[in-house]
């Protein structure tokens, strides 16, 4: 029984034993000291931004598990369908904003008609007075209303774009929206369109939204890497904007079909394409291929104008106004100064950028080649600009500002006696002249340049009301454009 005992005590242990456990006192004394490691020094973040499928579903991001096709279709299927509603939401506002830039407003319009036009009391004064016809010479030829001019096909030519009885049934009146909700409004009752043409072009707009998105943070990857950073003083400030014109370069025949699509008229009667690939198609057959729709001079400088201009204003113009005021802030130490610096920056740089923006438009509205021009929804200018100074020029010195407008006629009313009078030689007083308030913004086109200002400085504060609620975690995700 000893003997079994001992041969139990033996092979015993104690199952504390089994396991070990950090001690919790003071490590022991070593004969090597260890020093803590100093921190780096901060470097800006350069990696691209964050990608919304592995956002969406993170374990598609690790590469132990391999990727499962199933989970990865699904996260594809929810990103588009979540890129698509945000653009979906957004479409309204931008079809507004842009067929307000590309609307031409003459001067003249709103002016009284040229012809003047009897009223209904003149009428019914001749109709009474048929009997004085028996005493008049018969030899005499009768006065006759003067004819309308007409041109080559036989209708009649439009005097002004006021005119209701020669304004193209696909056309909205001109002048009657002063603003982006206002002319979404305009859009959704005009018998022509309907509230469903406030989404046209959303499918390029969402296809374009989405390459940048993917490929730009790529492009800007790539640029890191083939440039070393000791070639320029600020590369971070360069890189950026160098991948920004190159992805919108790449992208600029999407947003030609997209201005385009969202320009001419929704009816199936006038409507000159019929979506985004038969307007890529045609566009390349007819106007140049792809060296025109590329490197002409009236699609090639606004690009590079407008995908440059925005991404200088947003890194050069924050840091600008922190020096102005005097006060060393930086985006880690002072994220709430600097957001407001960013603000600042962001509507100054719209009085800045609007303006080319809206002379890109009005340049890619205008066909070339042997295109047949489209039938815009709004009134378009009938004689094509000549470059982006010429755009400037004609918006400036022949348009006007003072929207909305209304159509006004003078009437003219002369009685028998005055007739009487007139012929007798005797002096009649002058008839009274319409009188329109003279305002300054009726004699430029200042205001057409900036269609869409207050619904773009309104974007801005929300999004920066946005990016002050939420704690901005992400600050150096990436430049952004709103």
């Amino acid at each position: 029984m000893s003997s079994s005992s001992a041969s139990l005590r033996g092979l015993y242990s104690d199952p504390t034993s089994a396991w070990s456990f950090v001690p919790s006192g003071p490590a022991p004394a070593s004969n090597t000291s260890t020093v803590p490691a100093a921190p780096p020094p901060y470097q800006w973040s350069s990696r691209p931004s964050h990608n919304s499928i592995f956002d969406l579903s993170p374990e598609l991001s690790d590469p132990s598990d391999g990727i499962d096709p199933i989970n990865l279709l699904k996260t594809l299927a929810a990103s588009a369908i979540l890129q698509y509603t945000s653009s979906a939401i957004a479409m309204p506002w931008e079809v507004g904003k842009l067929l307000l830039q590309v609307q031409w407003v003459p001067r003249d319009a709103g002016d009284p008609d040229p012809l003047e036009i009897p009223d209904e009391d003149d009428a019914l004064s001749d109709s009474s007075n048929d009997n004085d016809s028996y005493f008049t010479d018969p030899n005499v030829t009768p006065h006759t209303a003067a004819l309308r001019p007409t041109d080559e096909q036989g209708y009649v030519v439009r005097r002004s774009v006021l005119e209701e009885g020669t304004r193209p049934e696909y056309i909205i009146p001109v002048g009657s929206a002063n603003g982006v909700w206002g002319m979404m409004r305009r859009v959704g009752r005009f018998r022509g369109e309907g509230w469903l043409s406030l989404w046209k072009g959303l499918l390029t707009s969402c296809l374009t939204e989405v390459l940048t998105s993917t490929f730009q943070p790529m492009i800007r990857g790539l640029l890191q890497t083939l440039l070393p950073n000791a070639a320029f003083h600020r590369p971070l400030i360069f890189l950026p904007i160098l991948s920004h014109l190159i992805m919108g370069f790449i992208l600029s025949p999407l947003d030609l079909v997209r201005t385009r699509l969202i320009v001419q008229s929704f009816s199936s009667r006038h409507r000159t394409y019929t979506g985004p690939f038969d307007a890529l198609s045609r566009i390349l057959r007819e106007e140049g291929g792809l060296k025109g729709i590329y490197l002409h001079p009236h699609l090639l400088i606004p690009t590079i104008i407008d995908n440059t201009l925005p991404p200088i204003v947003s890194f050069i113009l924050p840091g600008l106004l922190a020096s102005y005021i005097g006060v060393q802030i930086t985006q880690d130490a002072n994220p709430i100064a600097w957001g407001f610096a960013e603000l600042a920056s962001s509507c100054l740089g719209l009085l800045i950028t609007l303006p080319f923006e809206t002379v890109r438009r009005r340049l890619q509205v205008q066909v070339r080649g042997t295109a047949k021009p489209i039938k815009g929804c709004v009134e378009l200018r009938p004689a094509s600009y000549n470059g982006v100074v010429d755009a400037f020029w004609h918006i400036l010195t022949e348009e006007r500002s003072d929207l909305p407008i209304s159509a006004q006629k003078r009437k003219r009313r002369m009685s028998k006696g005055k007739e009487r009078a007139a012929a007798s030689g005797e002096e009649m007083p002058a008839p009274a002249q319409y009188k329109e308030d003279q305002s300054w913004l009726r004699s430029t086109g200042m205001g057409q340049l900036y269609r869409g200002l207050g619904m773009r400085l309104g974007a801005s504060i929300i999004m920066f009301g946005l990016a002050l609620f939420s704690g901005g975690d992400e600050a150096d995700g990436g430049w952004t454009e709103l």
